[in-house]
C-alpha cells in the first residue's frame, strides 16, 4: 500500500482502533522502570562525597554525570505518566492538572496564532522591534534588502553570544516562568496569566477544585524541600534534587520548543486553521540517538503522530508514526539533525513573524524568511504541495 493509495479517512480509522488501546502493562512498566533507574542514580550518587573527597575534578565530573541522567530520567518520568499523575508531577515541580488542562488546550489549537497555548510566535510589534519597511522588505520576508537585513540584525542582535545568552535564559527560567507569567504562552490573555490561580482565564468553573489540587501538591513539595533543608542542608538539597530539577526543565523546554518552532513550520489565522492543519504543523526529531526512543519513550521521534491523536500510548506511537509518513509523503516533518545544535540554530533563525498573512513562517533577525504560504485554486498549501480531495498527494 503506498501513500497515493490511502485516504484520510483510514488514517484518522486506524489511529482510533487499535493504536488508541491502551494495555495497562505495558503503560506502567516504563513508569515503574524509570522510577528504580531514577532511584538508582540517586542511591549511586549519595556515594560520591565520601569517595572523591580529594579529587576535585573527578567529583565535579561524577556530580555532573548524576545532574545529567537524572534530568534526562526524570524528564522520561514526566512524559508518559498519567495513573499516578499528580503524585509524580507535584515532585517534579509541576502543577499536574493545570498543566493537564492548558495542554489539552494547547492539542486543540495546535499551530493557531491567537489561540495555541505555548511557543507563540511573537509579532515584530508585540517584541518591540524596528516597524516594516515596505521600500526595503516584502511581508513574507523572501525579498529583504541587504542594507535592511543589516539594519534588523544590528536592532535585534544576532551576535553568536547574544543568541546563546538568552537561549541558556530560556532553557534555565523558561518552563517556571511559563508557569508563573505565561512566557512564550498566548499574548492574547490578560496580564499576570498564570498555571496558579484558579479563576485563570486558562481555566473554567469545573476545573476550580483541579486547579486547588495541583496547587496543593505544589505546595506540600516546597514543604518537603524546606524540611529536607531544615535537617540537612540546603548544599543538598540542591546537589540532588534543584540542580536535575533544572536539567529536567531544560530537556522539557528544548523537547517543547523544538517540537514546534522551525523556520519551515506553519502557524494559522483564525481563518485558514483546522485541526488537521494544527496537528501536521509539528515535527518529529531523532533525540540523542538512543535517549530519545529509550529514556524519553520516544516523545521526540513520534510527536505528529501525538498531536494527530493524543489518545495514542507511547508504546504505539512508533506504528502510528510509520503509517503517518507512508501516507502524508512530502508533508511529513523530520529532522535528524544533532539535537543539540538544532536547538540553537532554530533559536537563532526564529525570532519573530509579520502580522497581517494568512499563513506566516517566523524570520531570522535579518528579517529573512525561509519559506512562504503558497495559494492555489482559492486555497492555500503550506508546503508548496497540495492536495486533491481523493487524498492523493500532488506535486506542481
Amino acid at each position: 500500500m503506498v501513500a497515493t493509495q490511502r485516504t484520510s479517512s483510514s488514517v484518522v480509522e486506524e489511529a482510533q482502533t487499535d493504536m488508541t488501546h491502551t494495555d495497562s502493562a505495558q503503560f506502567i512498566v516504563p513508569n515503574f522502570t524509570d522510577v528504580v533507574l531514577l532511584s538508582i542514580i540517586v542511591y549511586a550518587a549519595t556515594y560520591i562525597p565520601s569517595v572523591v573527597e580529594a579529587a576535585f575534578l573527578l567529583s565535579f565530573a561524577l556530580w555532573n554525570t548524576y545532574w545529567f541522567w537524572s534530568g534526562l530520567v526524570g524528564t522520561g518520568l514526566w512524559t508518559i505518566n498519567n495513573a499516578v499523575g499528580w503524585v509524580i508531577h507535584s515532585a517534579l515541580g509541576v502543577p499536574y492538572h493545570s498543566w493537564r488542562i492548558s495542554h489539552g488546550r494547547h492539542h486543540a489549537a495546535t499551530g493557531h496564532i491567537a489561540r495555541d497555548e505555548v511557543f507563540v510566535p511573537r509579532s515584530r510589534d508585540q517584541l518591540k522591534y524596528p516597524k516594516f519597511d515596505e521600500n526595503k522588505e516584502d511581508i513574507e520576508g523572501l525579498n529583504v534588502a541587504k542594507e535592511r537585513q543589516l539594519e534588523l540584525a544590528e536592532a535585534i542582535g544576532d551576535a553568536p553570544l547574544f543568541v546563546l545568552v538568552n537561549l541558556l535564559s530560556q532553557q534555565l527560567l523558561g518552563y517556571p516562568m511559563y508557569l508563573i507569567r505565561n512566557a512564550s504562552g498566548q499574548k492574547t490573555y490578560p496580564k499576570f496569566t498564570n498555571h496558579f490561580n484558579p479563576d485563570s482565564v486558562i481555566f473554567d468553573k469545573r476545573h476550580r477544585n483541579q486547579i486547588i489540587a495541583s496547587d496543593v501538591g505544589i505546595a506540600l513539595l516546597f514543604a518537603a524541600l524546606g524540611t529536607w533543608t531544615h535537617y540537612r542542608s540546603f548544599a543538598e538539597v540542591a546537589t540532588y534534587y534543584l540542580v536535575p530539577y533544572l536539567w529536567v526543565n531544560h530537556w522539557l523546554v528544548s523537547i517543547t520548543f523544538l517540537q514546534h518552532t522551525d523556520p519551515f513550520l506553519p502557524h494559522y489565522s483564525n481563518s485558514l486553521w483546522t485541526f488537521p492543519r494544527g496537528a501536521l504543523a509539528t515535527i518529529d526529531r531523532n533525540c540523542l540517538g538512543f535517549i530519545g526512543p529509550v529514556l524519553l519513550h520516544g516523545i521526540c521521534e513520534t510527536h505528529v503522530s501525538h498531536h494527530i491523536s493524543s489518545k495514542i500510548p507511547h508504546y504505539n506511537a512508533w506504528k502510528a508514526t510509520d503509517a503517518l509518513k507512508e501516507f502524508l509523503g512530502p508533508h511529513y516533518q523530520k529532522r535528524d539533525d544533532n539535537f543539540i545544535a538544532a536547538l540553537y540554530r532554530t533559536y537563532r533563525d526564529c525570532r519573530f513573524v509579520d502580522e497581517g498573512l494568512e499563513v506566516v513562517f517566523f524570520k531570522n533577525a535579518s528579517g529573512v524568511a525561509q519559506m512562504k504560504g503558497k495559494f492555489e485554486g482559492g486555497s492555500v498549501s503550506d508546503s508548496g504541495v497540495d492536495m486533491s480531495a481523493d487524498g492523493k498527494a500532488k506535486t506542481n
